[in-house]
């Protein structure tokens, strides 16, 4: 059989005796020769090239995407016998590390103490003494109250940071009980959390149920002094409340790394609001141990035995 990968990674694969592979160029359309392709890794492939693969690709069985989410291969049209198995747990070292960064950053106000240093002012009013507690701002993750919106891998990776720095953590899942020591609620209680949460942290996937999940009413919700850290995917946030809740001051601050069209167009408010902070699309980027899960599911392909990371469809 042959594997198609990406060129936009290396991967050093344990192949079986019977499995060739062939690199593609994830911006260009697959040679005539890379067509009887039995499985291909995605990663980084834009739009286009996984429509025009969906619908060249007419003996492929198996999409091995590396992202967390397998949204964009969902969309691209491949057919309902095609195994889609998705890159989650790739992405939780980094994702939790980016997440944390923000959330520091939030709390620090460096996204303010940038644009001073930009206008060579000496922000006083961001230093010198301050509180060791202020309630109605979000200063330091001391005693912070934090609730993660899509408590998975990155959650459970993210968690133990936070907690470090004196934070309490709550999850939200479909499922409620205790994950990685940590407490976990339904949606059903999600609202009674919002009133006494300092950050907000989403980490919700893309799918037709959490379009626009983080609404205005969810954002009424929160206390003024909340943050909102944004890590998912960028469908999840209705950015137009969300710019009013800053905007009125009824939410203190976001940290955005996903939106939901990507790049930001210059023409966003988005980029001139002082207490949203904007990072490209940068918190995953980098799947650690892809190689190790690709070389698994394709010893399990080929066996004809389950793979990991099935996507339900």
């Amino acid at each position: 059989m042959k594997l198609l990968i990406p060129d936009s990674i290396a991967l050093d694969l344990a192949l079986p005796s019977d499995v060739t592979t062939s690199v593609y160029a994830v911006d260009k359309p697959l040679s005539d020769d890379q067509l009887d392709a039995s499985a291909v890794v995605v990663w980084g492939n834009p739009a286009a090239s996984l429509k025009d693969m969906a619908s060249r690709l007419t003996n492929v069985r198996w999409v091995q995407t590396l992202a967390a989410g397998p949204d964009a291969v969902l969309a691209a049209g491949f057919g309902d016998d095609v195994v889609i198995t998705s890159g989650t747990g790739l992405h939780d070292l980094t994702v939790a590390e980016h997440t944390l960064g923000l959330t520091l950053a939030a709390a620090r106000r460096l996204n303010l103490l940038v644009r001073a240093q930009v206008g060579h002012r000496w922000a006083q009013e961001l230093g010198g003494n301050q509180p060791v507690h202020d309630p109605t701002a979000f200063r330091t993750l001391r005693d912070a109250q934090v609730v993660i919106w899509g408590f998975g891998g990155i959650a459970a990776t993210l968690a133990p940071y936070l907690t470090a720095l004196g934070a309490t953590v709550t999850g939200v899942a479909r499922t409620a009980g205790t994950r990685h020591g940590f407490e976990v609620v339904t949606e059903e209680a999600f609202p009674s959390l919002l009133p006494r949460t300092d950050v907000l942290i989403s980490i919700l996937p893309a799918t037709s149920a959490t379009a626009h999940a983080l609404n205005a009413s969810v954002l009424a919700l929160l206390p003024p002094r909340a943050w909102v850290i944004s890590v998912g995917r960028g469908t999840t946030v209705d950015e137009a409340a969300l710019l009013a809740a800053l905007r009125s001051g009824r939410l203190a601050g976001a940290a955005m790394d996903v939106f939901e069209t990507e790049p930001l167009p210059a023409s966003s408010p988005l980029w001139d609001e002082p207490n949203i902070i904007i990072t490209p699309h940068a918190a995953g980027g980098r799947p650690v141990g892809a190689a190790g899960l690709v070389s698994a599911n394709l010893a399990a392909f080929v066996a004809g035995e389950p793979l990991k990371n099935v996507v339900s469809r």
